[in-house]
């Protein structure tokens, strides 16, 4: 007691543990560096990985332009390496060792005691390592300069021999064959250290795009390392109870565990299935019991289970089909399996057994001859699918094996809205596969026949629920059409408004961008911003929220091209909530309004006839005016790659000591190049304009 009141707890801190890379999360270690530069400062040419043997190469660049660089040493280098002639198989094509490979080796193989950890407000997330790689020097590049030199000795030993000369004596060829080879032989050639290494160097190497620590796609992925799931429920090793707990402390004696009777290896006691995760737990049953409601599900999981975690966990592995949930396709055939009737692989399978539960939504029967015709598949596998979730009635066809559960559908309605939306999407799916024709009005549902004029309770529901569908359409119609008059009131007498066509979904249609020249630096820059376009709605909530995204986006990267914008404000409308004003009326055109009217202006960089470049990656945005003491430099800049597409360093360090001044230093040079350009093979580009 007198311990722990010297030693208080001062913070208890939650542990969360994150899976989202856990078999994908490397540490790397690199070599001894100084301590004012960090490897993101340095650019990465090229990055490459073989992933069954876990071998990383990183290509470095080395700067020459440091005063402690021997020019004359990286010159006599490359000589010995590439000689005099430059071709395409040159390690060093600038004649100059500008870049350095390291290559990995494993520290150590059992990395199951590491794992990287974020501590954030007041939470620490960890996620398990998958390797430890250490990253040394490759001086693959000596072996290439001895293997050049020792070609030279021989050609100078050969002398200078003609190849007008008289053909080489004819030599006689001895041909052996080989023994047959014992069983033996063949594990110990398996085993031997030259077929290890040959198998190895066989292993195709997989080239990988490098991202550094400040681009927006490593951000996106770091925030991977933090637990996607905030419930006890996706966090089930870390949260155990008082009894799982001391069963882990103390696990059974051997004793114990032989006198429990064999059970066979695919049955599992209601017990025993209790000590498993709840994603576990609903997996198995729906896979033992295919179809069920979900009150059963919830009094075989037990009255403690959290009826939210088991919805959450249910939509993993079952689909809605008339309120009753029945597993999915992919959980009975995993990939890489087949039918045992007829061979079909199993993408085929889950095809075929979606057309049928997709059969079940639209109606109480279906016939197993018209699924049969559809689907193209053997008679046995359709019969599989539909013994799965239907009984067969003498005469009528296959009927769904459970009644319709309108008490979880009128409870749920969230669910049973999501489900719609999925298998609208599998509806649409299947339509292309099987080339169905797509219905226009519904069917009556069969086993409810009547008179005509006569609806049942649940007809009258579904009726009722399409009217105010129609009605809520039309009230929001008529809300629109009463802002828009609204606006047009407000307008001061005398001033027209353009309307904007609209296409037949109602958005704006998409327009090439106005760059005609005029108002930039000699006919190539241009603000491109129609005279009689608002500023990208600058005054609704959603333009001024698209305002505000366009210029943090602009003040991370100063450069940047549609096509990257887009892919960022795409992740940026996944972070926001449902039903956010964003979602909405943002086109292409709308974009690029509020990318003009936040001070930034269009690049007319000049592209290459043959680029491969598409439309949206050959419109260029650049930072125009941020207020900062370099707004200059970036602007001479920007004019240079108005008139080229690619650019050597001198000139552009002559152009900003022309046009700034001869005191400009070469941190300045530096800065305004590493936030506008990037580097690739000794020229210069505008940031996302590089085809390597």
């Amino acid at each position: 007691m007198a311990n722990e009141e010297d030693d208080p707890v001062v913070q208890e801190v939650d542990v969360y543990l994150a899976k989202s890379l856990a078999e994908k999360l490397y540490l790397f270690q690199y070599p001894v560096r100084p301590a004012s530069m960090t490897y993101d400062d340095i650019p990465h040419l090229s990055a490459r990985i073989k992933p069954k043997q876990q071998k990383v190469e990183l290509e470095m660049a080395i700067d020459t332009l440091n005063p402690n660089y021997c020019r004359s040493k990286g010159e006599q280098i490359a000589l010995n390496v590439d000689g005099t002639c430059a071709d395409e198989t040159s390690t060093y094509s600038s004649k100059l060792m500008d870049k350095q490979t390291f290559c990995s080796s494993q520290t150590t193989s059992n990395t199951s005691r590491y794992a990287a950890a974020l501590y954030r407000q007041g939470e620490l997330h960890l996620t398990p390592l998958h390797g430890i790689l250490q990253l040394r020097p490759s001086f693959s590049y000596l072996d290439k300069a001895d293997a050049k030199h020792r070609e030279r000795e021989a050609a100078s030993e050969a002398g200078d021999s003609s190849q007008d000369e008289a053909e080489e004596d004819v030599k006689q060829i001895t041909v052996r064959f080989s023994r047959p080879e014992s069983e033996q032989a063949r594990q110990r050639r398996v085993q031997s250290y030259e077929f290890l290494q040959k198998k190895h160097a066989e292993e195709p190497w997989v080239h990988l795009h490098y991202h550094g620590r400040r681009d927006s796609r490593s951000e996106h992925e770091r925030q991977y390392l933090l637990c996607q799931g905030g419930s006890s429920a996706e966090n089930t090793e870390l949260v155990k109870s008082p009894s799982e707990y001391l069963l882990m402390l103390v696990p059974p004696s051997q004793e114990e565990e032989r006198d429990k009777p064999v059970a066979p290896s695919n049955v599992l006691s209601m017990a025993q299935l209790r000590t498993l995760p709840l994603t576990d737990q609903i997996k198995i049953l729906m896979k033992n019991v295919k179809v069920m409601p979900f009150a059963n599900l919830m009094s075989l999981l037990g009255p403690a289970v959290d009826s939210v975690a088991v919805l959450r966990g249910i939509q993993k592995v079952a689909m809605l089909v008339q309120g009753n949930w029945v597993v999915k396709s992919d959980i009975l055939y995993p990939k890489d399996s087949s039918s045992p009737h007829s061979g079909v692989p199993a993408e085929v399978l889950c095809r075929g057994r979606d057309f049928v539960m997709w059969k079940f939504t639209q109606s109480r029967w279906v016939v197993r001859k018209e699924v049969a015709a559809v689907t193209k598949l053997c008679a046995e596998d359709v019969k599989d699918f539909l013994e799965h979730m239907a009984v067969v009635r003498i005469n009528r066809g296959w009927e769904f094996v459970l009644p319709h559960d309108g008490e979880f559908i009128r409870k749920h309605p969230d669910v049973v809205q999501r489900q719609h939306m999925l298998w609208t999407g599998i509806q649409a799916k299947l339509e292309k596969v099987y080339n169905l024709v797509k219905e226009t009005t519904p069917k009556q549902p069969d086993g409810q026949p009547g008179p005509a004029g006569l609806l049942s309770g649940e007809q009258r529901v579904q009726a009722a629920k399409s009217r105010a569908q129609q009605d809520h359409a039309l009230l929001e119609r008529e809300l629109q059409r009463r802002k828009q008059q609204a606006s047009v009131s407000a307008v001061p007498p005398g001033v027209q408004i353009k309307e904007e066509p609209l296409s037949e979904e109602g958005e704006e249609e998409e327009e090439p961008m106005d760059t005609s020249p005029g108002g930039g630096l000699h006919g190539r820059l241009t603000n491109g911003l129609p005279a009689g376009r608002a500023a990208g709605g600058a005054g609704a909530p959603a333009g001024r929220e698209l305002r505000a995204f366009v210029e943090a986006a602009f003040q991370r990267q100063v450069v940047l091209t549609l096509s990257e914008l887009k892919r960022l404000f795409n992740l940026h409308l996944a972070s926001l909530p449902p039903g956010h004003s964003l979602f909405r009326g943002i086109s292409d055109r709308t974009l690029q309004d509020a990318v003009l009217a936040a001070g930034c202006r269009q690049i007319l960089v000049p592209f290459p006839p043959q680029t491969a470049a598409s439309p949206d990656e050959q419109k260029v945005f650049a930072l125009w005016e941020s207020g900062d003491m370099s707004d200059q430099h970036r602007q001479v800049l920007l004019e240079i790659f108005s008139k080229n597409y690619r650019v050597r360093r001198n000139m552009i360090q002559s152009r900003l000591t022309q046009e700034c001044g001869e005191d400009l230093s070469k941190q300045e040079v530096d800065k305004v190049l590493k936030d506008c350009c990037v580097s690739y093979g000794g020229m210069w580009y505008l940031k996302g304009t590089v085809q390597s």
